[in-house]
């Protein structure tokens, strides 16, 4: 067992593809989410097939709530990553650019990164794919304040 540079990832269990389950936060735990530090700022973060998430039953689409979960959160982590304040971000702004459905029985995964940081606010995107990162569902930008460091 390994633990991870990452301030919310203390004691966490690393699994072989390096992930780690996000426990504490309720809602990413109920849907499986797991997340890995891909650098200073950086996270991938996924969250598996599951009907229980989807939004159209003919086609077996995620629903894009789903989507916006995935990339909100994993921007947020980033956020936190990058100022290594766990616990003190909240969304201030989230722009969601939908591209295309995802791909039915193919895991969800989110690459997001933290750009930019100021004394009250980290400035984060990421975009999430299924099978190619080439080929996103959707892309986002989004604002988060940074609470306990200054900032009102």
């Amino acid at each position: 067992m390994t633990q991870p540079p990452f301030p919310i990832a203390a004691g966490a269990v690393v699994d072989e593809a390096g992930m780690i389950p996000l426990h504490g936060f309720p809602h990413a735990e109920e849907i499986g989410m797991k997340m890995r530090a891909e650098g200073m700022g950086k996270v991938l973060v996924t969250i598996p097939y599951d009907e229980k998430l989807v939004g159209d039953v003919e086609t077996g689409v995620i629903h894009g709530g789903v989507v916006t979960t995935i990339l909100d959160t994993g921007c947020g982590i980033a956020a936190i990553s990058r100022t290594g304040m766990p616990g003190g971000i909240a969304t201030l702004d989230l722009r969601i650019d939908y591209m295309r459905p995802s791909k039915p029985d193919l895991m969800l995964q989110a690459s997001c990164e933290c750009y930019r940081v100021t004394r009250s606010v980290a400035f984060a995107r990421g975009f999430a794919y299924d099978d190619d990162p080439d080929d996103p569902v959707a892309t986002a930008a989004g604002a988060f304040m940074i609470t306990g460091r200054g900032g009102r």
